[in-house]
């Protein structure tokens, strides 16, 4: 990189970016964040309405995450989780088993949503291998659903898109349809039949509770959770309750599983884990799975599964005092401002253009009407960025995901950003 090369330039020379078309990519340099806004290399300022990808919780710079990650970088940056332990992984993994719905009891760390969700489905898989019941090796999901882009993670999705490009490598999932839209009663019914003609062949169900995210923000009927669960545990499958993106407050509960009273068998975690700070994930299980891989290291019944930064000291210690600050203070934050997100959105929902308005706590979509065969979403995005909004389309959904310390001022502002962005759509 030469000296009189602007960041931009370099970035367009030599970086690939995830879901960017790079041929028409235009790059925006962030350079710092403060609170709920970004600041760009000019040092222009954009309220971040998708909290960085869903997992910013507190803002930017918040000084008690800031100054967890100055403690705990005095100490040590990273030791292995491999044969070996530490303070923050183990206090984080007591403080995430003290809040999380009860009967879950164990902490597995990785890096990433996919990866949380990849351990759920493999210790799934191998927990009835070692129980005597080597025939459940597949899974169900719901149609629509988006459980990460590692493969096993895509396998139990339901993104056509990815399905027709990585098919060939895919282990095939067993499609229930989305209740989203419903009552629901189709979709328990299509879940009820498979589980009991196919019991002995399904190993666990994977779902998002209560909001399919990536899927469009698609909202599930009040009490669809419930029904599932005890569906699940009438016929002896797992429950993998995916709250990568549901998790640590988005729902306005700390975890949306707590809303229907659900203890699932395994919890995936990631995003909001850190406070959006430093990569992290987590999958929780129950003692009772727990048990089934205990023997003499000559059985080899461990779990064979575990990557380098596994509960990478600076996250956890992050992690923790995330979570702290998330039960004091943000979470109630959160609570009071979901009334004003629903007012302004209600207030959208009468734009021309504006399809549809979904939400569930502090995540909402806006869906618009196509024009053309256009990417609608796409141009709503690009447009808010001259109002000074950050903003992130599903296809023809706008989604709307701000971090949960986010003040009433600045719903308003996202409000009139986006709305003023929808009504000049027409025209490019």
């Amino acid at each position: 990189m030469s000296s009189d090369e602007s960041l931009s330039s370099v970035d367009q020379r030599v970086t690939w970016h995830p879901f960017t078309q790079m041929a028409e990519w235009s790059p925006l340099v962030i350079e710092r964040g403060e609170g709920s806004w970004l600041f760009d290399t000019e040092g222009r300022r954009y309220l971040d309405g998708v909290s960085s990808l869903w997992c910013n919780v507190h803002g930017h710079s918040q000084p008690r995450l800031d100054r967890a990650l100055r403690d705990q970088l005095a100490r040590i940056a990273h030791s292995t989780f491999l044969g070996l332990s530490h303070e923050p992984g183990i206090r984080l993994a007591a403080a995430l088993v003290d809040v999380v719905p009860a009967g879950l009891t164990r902490v597995f760390y990785s890096d990433s949503g996919s990866t949380a969700v990849e351990i759920a489905l493999k210790q799934s898989f191998q927990y009835w291998q070692l129980r005597g019941r080597p025939k459940k090796q597949r899974f169900l999901r719901l149609g629509d659903a988006y459980h990460g882009d590692t493969l096993g993670a895509v396998g139990v999705g339901g993104i056509e898109l990815f399905h027709r490009v990585f098919g060939p490598l895919l282990v095939q999932s067993i499609a229930v349809p989305s209740p989203a839209g419903t009552d629901g009663s189709e979709a328990l019914s299509r879940l009820e039949a498979e589980l009991t003609n196919r019991a002995y062949e399904i190993a666990a169900f994977v779902v998002e509770p209560l909001v399919q995210g990536a899927a469009g923000m698609l909202v599930h009927p009040t009490g669809f959770l419930s029904r599932a669960s005890e569906l699940c545990r009438r016929h002896g499958v797992h429950l993998i309750a995916d709250e990568v993106a549901t998790g640590f407050g988005r729902t306005g509960t700390l975890f949306a599983c707590e809303q229907e009273s659900v203890s699932p068998d395994f919890l995936c975690l990631a995003k909001g884990i850190s406070g959006g700070y430093l990569p992290l994930a987590a999958t929780l299980s129950t003692e009772e799975i727990f048990s089934a891989f205990l023997g003499a290291r000559s059985e080899l019944k461990h779990f064979f599964h575990g990557h380098t930064y596994t509960a990478n000291p600076l996250a956890c210690a992050v992690g923790v005092e995330s979570l702290a600050l998330l039960r004091e203070s943000t979470l109630a934050n959160a609570q009071s401002r979901i009334p004003e997100l629903t007012a302004a959105l209600g207030r959208l929902a009468s734009v021309p253009g504006v399809r549809s308005i979904r939400q569930c706590g502090m995540m909402a979509g806006i869906e618009l009407e196509s024009i053309d065969g256009r990417s609608v979403g796409v141009e709503v995005c690009e447009r808010a960025r001259a109002h000074d909004v950050i903003l992130r389309p599903l296809g023809d959904v706008v989604v709307w995901m701000p971090p949960l310390s986010i003040s009433a001022d600045e719903i308003l502002f996202l409000e009139r950003a986006t709305m003023v962005s929808i009504m000049a759509k027409g025209s490019r």
